[in-house]
Formats: C-alpha cells, structure tokens, sequence
C-alpha cells in the first residue's frame, strides 16, 4: 500500500531529482533481479526524490506485463519505502488501465502514463483516454506528453480538472511556447518534470517555466555528478551548469546521438563500467560498440 496520497506525492516528487534506472538483463535477455536490486540498493542510498521503475531508461517499452510486474514488485521491495516508486502504465486504454491497477496491486506509489503504442489520437481522444486511466486507480498519475501524445494546454487544463489524481505532467516535447501556455494556463494545480532526453541539457532554462525537476538517466552510473549539476541548476549558477555541460554532458550527446536508440543504450554501458554487468539492451535497441563503450568509461574517468 502506497505511503503517498497523490497530493502528497506531486509535492515530494518536486523537492528532489528523479530516477530512471535501467533494467537489468541476463546474456540471454531475461529479467535479472538480483542484479537490478543490487543497482537500485545503490542508489537509493543517494538523495533523490522519486524512482520510476520500468520506465523508458528502463526498457519498460520492451518489456511483458509480467515482466513489469516482476519489476515494480523488485523495486518496491528493494527501496522499502525509502524512495517512492512510479511504475509504468502503457498501450492502449485497456492495457494502460491494466498497469495502472497492475502497479497499485505491486504496491508502487505512482503510476507514469506512457503514450499509446503506435496510434496517433486527437486531443479529445487523449483526454479520455489520460481520463479513463486515472479513474483506474487510487494512485497519483503522472502523465507523459510525448511522441504521438503532445498535450495542449487546454487538454491538459481539462484533465487536470476531471481528475484530482492526475498530479504530475512529464515534458519530452520541449516546445517552450506550448510549456509557457500550459503553466499559464494551469499553474501550480500540477508538478512539471523535464522529461526530454539526457534532460540535463535543458535543465536551466526549463527552471524558468516552473519544471523544478528532471529525470535523470546518468543518475544510474554518476550519480554524485547528477546530484551536483542539479544544485546548481536550482542555485541558477549559470558558470557552473555550463562547465559541467562542456566538460561532460555535451560530450555524452555526442556519443549518444551517433545511433537511434543510443539515449537508452548509453546510459546501460555506463552502469556496466563502473558497476556489477546491467547486461545487453533488448531488441530492437543495439549496444554500444566496444570502442564507443571504452570512449564512454574514459569520459567518466574524468569524474571519479
């Protein structure tokens, strides 16, 4: 049973960094839970205000809804109540419906709706849909505009206001006209979480829209630095943000921009060199070559 209402985990979720932490595989592709937990004992020993589970960093996108299950209950178990936890809630209506409740039963404390697979829907047809799930579960429903799911402010207004569990919208659009229009429009009813790839990139300007937070996916393997560059975004110090981004995040986006997919791949290659193996992506993801990976390990040796 979760320890968060959904007014209660909008507000905890804005104190603190968020975590997408990958998903461990076997050679053979099979969910590795004893090394998963292994991962997420780690960081949670680190300040960070939320964890999502099986999320995009996760591979959520590859993985069956028993498989999901198995690792929300994982991270529920593994953490103990000492982060909350966001489990996923995907597909169509009925199959999102299903992880919602999926997700309560597994004990999580939050559900994050993902875009419907493949489909693409008009606003209306999105609000029912964001609607239909909230109404699913007790628990607090963070919605991801994305992909084939861009929310207006207007659509997002409304679902705000049919649906008092709806408390967080993740951004992984970045359109600073549509994110001023929907603050405008919405205020504080919601918490913001940047939510666009390597979100760190972005961090400094979107303070200034009211995005407090971000998810983090170099989180999973630096996780010091992660934790540094966010004090320093939320401190505005501009001459810091921008040498850690020079030094270290701008060479990352060159690396994960050579191959689609790579924002996923590259954060699983670095868990791999600095920890306990987190074990290939699945299809249709690919791996990083074994030069890329060792170009990776030499710029987080500049780190430790």
């Amino acid at each position: 049973m979760t320890n968060y209402s959904p007014t209660e985990l909008a507000a905890h979720l804005k104190t603190g960094l968020l975590s997408f932490p990958v998903t461990h595989f076997h050679p053979d592709l099979s969910f590795n839970e004893a090394g998963y937990r292994e991962h997420l004992s780690w960081l949670s020993q680190y300040d960070v205000a939320g964890l999502f589970a099986a999320g995009g960093t996760g591979e959520g996108f590859s993985l069956t809804p028993d498989e999901i299950g198995a690792v929300v209950r994982a991270a529920v178990g593994e953490v103990n109540g000492r982060v909350p936890v966001i489990a996923p809630a995907t597909g169509g209506t009925a199959s999102a419906i299903a992880g919602a409740r999926a997700a309560e039963a597994a004990g999580a404390d939050g559900v994050l709706l993902l875009p419907p697979y493949l489909t693409e829907a008009g606003q209306r047809g999105l609000a029912e849909h964001i609607s239909a799930v909230c109404r699913s579960t007790s628990l607090g429903v963070t919605v991801y505009s994305r992909a084939n799911a861009i929310l207006t402010d207007v659509t997002v207004a409304e679902v705000a206001d049919r649906n008092p569990n709806l408390v967080c919208l993740k951004d992984g659009v970045g359109n600073i006209e549509m994110m001023t229009r929907t603050y405008a429009r919405v205020g504080d009813r919601l918490t913001y979480i940047g939510g666009l790839p390597t979100a760190e990139t972005f961090a400094l300007p979107l303070l200034q829209l009211g995005y407090s937070t971000y998810s983090s996916a170099i989180f999973n393997f630096v996780p010091e630095f992660a934790l540094g560059f966010y004090a320093d975004v939320l401190a505005q110090d501009r001459a810091a943000v921008y040498q850690k981004l020079n030094e270290v995040v701008l060479p990352y986006l060159d690396l994960r921009d050579r191959v689609k997919g790579y924002a996923v791949s590259i954060v699983k290659a670095g868990v791999t060199a600095i920890r306990p193996d987190a074990g290939p992506v699945r299809p249709p993801l690919q791996d990083l070559t074994p030069d890329e990976r060792t170009e990776l390990a030499t710029l987080i040796g500049k780190l430790q």
